[in-house]
């Protein structure tokens, strides 16, 4: 299987020690504490709509896990429009829909990133039916049986107002973090999303800001859970 043809540059790495990696170490420390009772171990990236940047916060927040030395798996399971993997220049022949499936095994799909203590499971093949494939007892089964073997797994998932995926997905976590693409998306359509997922009793941890231009012109600015 070749590896992707592009890669995705992630600012954590790159500039460890800038703000931008500072604010994703920032939202990793605010997810550990936003709950009352145990840590949250399985968590959902997910946005109102397209566009806002959920899959660069869901690459670069597992990042900053793998660096806290968490044994961390992140999960494409945007089965529509996949792009996690470009991030990691992995292939995307094989993945999480090859897997619900059947077609190939566990350890085929978990792939190695190159980063340490970082594994992903890639979409894979573009899925005929991916809201019955993520709600099936099958992904159910999966999921706890992957949160039983890593520190941390994370998933990125389709925007809430565009498919039912994400809603799904959110009940089956322990907690869902909303990425806002701010001075774009109206609060309407933020507290819309919200509410889809607050409807099938999913836990909303919080939401973090996206393309808040504050130090610098170049970057993108990422603020923890609120």
């Amino acid at each position: 299987m070749h590896p992707s043809s592009r890669q995705y540059p992630l600012l954590i790495q790159s500039l460890p020690q800038s703000s931008v990696a500072e604010a994703f170490k920032t939202l990793r420390t605010n997810i550990k504490f936003s709950t009352d009772g145990a840590e949250p171990k399985v968590v959902l990236v997910t946005s109102a709509e397209k566009g806002e940047g959920k899959s660069t916060t869901t690459a670069s927040l597992v990042t900053a896990y793998a660096l806290d030395n968490k044994r961390v798996l992140v999960i494409d399971a945007d089965l529509r429009k996949p792009t996690l993997h470009h991030f990691f220049g992995k292939s995307n022949r094989l993945g999480l829909s090859n897997l619900l499936a059947q077609q190939c095994s566990l350890e085929e799909a978990l792939l190695d990133t190159g980063i340490p203590n970082l594994t992903m499971i890639a979409s894979g093949t573009i899925a005929l039916l991916p809201t019955e494939i993520l709600g099936s007892d099958r992904m159910k089964d999966l999921l706890q049986k992957l949160a039983e073997s890593f520190d941390m797994v994370i998933i990125d998932s389709p925007p809430v107002l565009m498919f039912s995926d994400a809603q799904i997905l959110a009940a089956q976590c322990d907690g869902v973090v909303m990425v806002i693409n701010c001075g774009r998306v109206k609060a309407g359509i933020v507290k819309k999303a919200k509410e889809q997922l607050e409807f099938v009793g999913a836990k909303v941890l919080g939401a973090t800001l996206n393309n808040v231009k504050k130090y610098d012109e170049d970057f993108h600015y990422y603020y923890g859970v609120k």
